[in-house]
């Protein structure tokens, strides 16, 4: 099976800009989560499950190309993937296109999964404490 790729549309706000009438660098960070999220629900797993069970999933590393500005009216969407998934980390491969379908952004973001134990954030391993989340994203991965 070939990766799978989640799209999801972006709904850019006029607060999304900056003063050159552009969107703004760090509104790009809300949407990577919503396609992170996108691609979560898609394939049939739930991000408020996974914290009600103790677990939350934080951002470790953001990387992000800005190749072409979008701007307030322009229709965008957030295309995302498992890039890697080494049992400890994931890495979500991610697009942001505009209407013509010209990439703007990309880049990556990698994320762990941590418990709270005795009050400090503990690393876990994403592949024992969901083994059958780490099986489908193993399934649905970019191959290499």
């Amino acid at each position: 099976m070939s990766a799978y790729v989640a799209e999801k549309e972006i709904q850019i706000l006029y607060a999304d800009t900056d003063m050159m009438g552009v969107i703004y660098h760090g509104s790009y960070i809300k949407w990577l989560e919503l396609g992170r999220m996108q691609l979560i629900t898609d394939i049939g797993y739930d991000y408020l499950k996974m914290e009600r069970e103790g677990y939350l999933a934080p951002v470790h590393n953001v990387n992000i190309t800005y190749a072409k500005s979008l701007t307030y009216g322009d229709r965008a969407f957030v295309r995302t993937w498992v890039e890697e998934n080494t049992g400890v980390r994931t890495v979500y491969g991610f697009e942001i296109v505009n209407g013509d379908g010209e990439v703007c952004t990309h880049g990556t973001t990698t994320l762990i999964v941590v418990k709270k134990v005795d009050g400090k954030f503990q690393p876990v391993v994403f592949k024992r404490a969901f083994p059958e989340w780490y099986a489908k994203y193993e399934e649905i991965k970019v191959k290499k």
